[in-house]
């Protein structure tokens, strides 16, 4: 892929229409979804260097796995990688009526519960360390 098309479709996707949905109408309140939206991404270029990491015991640095010596046109090879992530989570929606506008939040209930079950965890470790300190 162009590294242009791939930057044109990260911008795409990292836009602020992610963020803000397409706002509809239902029941005479204007719904606009709102969302947190996340990414990078990163790419690099090198050389192989001298000595090849995967060579081992039969493989000496500058041969090749299959036996064959290295050409010229391997030392001068370029490598290039590149790569891209994103993560859009729902935050919520503004709810316009009559005028007024409020927000409304999304709850995740995954969340919720992780969240509840870390804390029990801490406290948990807290008391047992405690009773542990205090030889009870």
């Amino acid at each position: 892929m162009d590294v242009g098309k791939l930057l044109m479709k990260a911008s795409d996707d990292l836009s602020v229409r992610r963020a803000f949905g397409t706002a509809y109408e239902k029941d005479d309140m204007l719904i606009i979804p709102v969302a947190i939206v996340t990414g990078g991404g990163g790419g690099g270029t090198g050389r192989p260097g001298p000595q090849d990491p995967a060579a081992g015991p039969d493989n000496p640095p500058g041969e090749s796995p299959a036996g064959q010596e290295a050409t010229p046109q391997d030392s001068a090879r370029t490598d290039a990688g590149g790569g891209f992530g994103g993560l859009v989570w729902p935050a919520g929606a503004y709810v316009v009526k009559g005028g007024q506008v409020r927000w409304v939040p999304a709850v995740d209930a995954t969340i919720v519960v992780l969240a509840s079950l870390s804390l029990v965890r801490v406290l948990a470790r807290t008391w047992s360390r405690s009773r542990r300190h205090r030889g009870g």
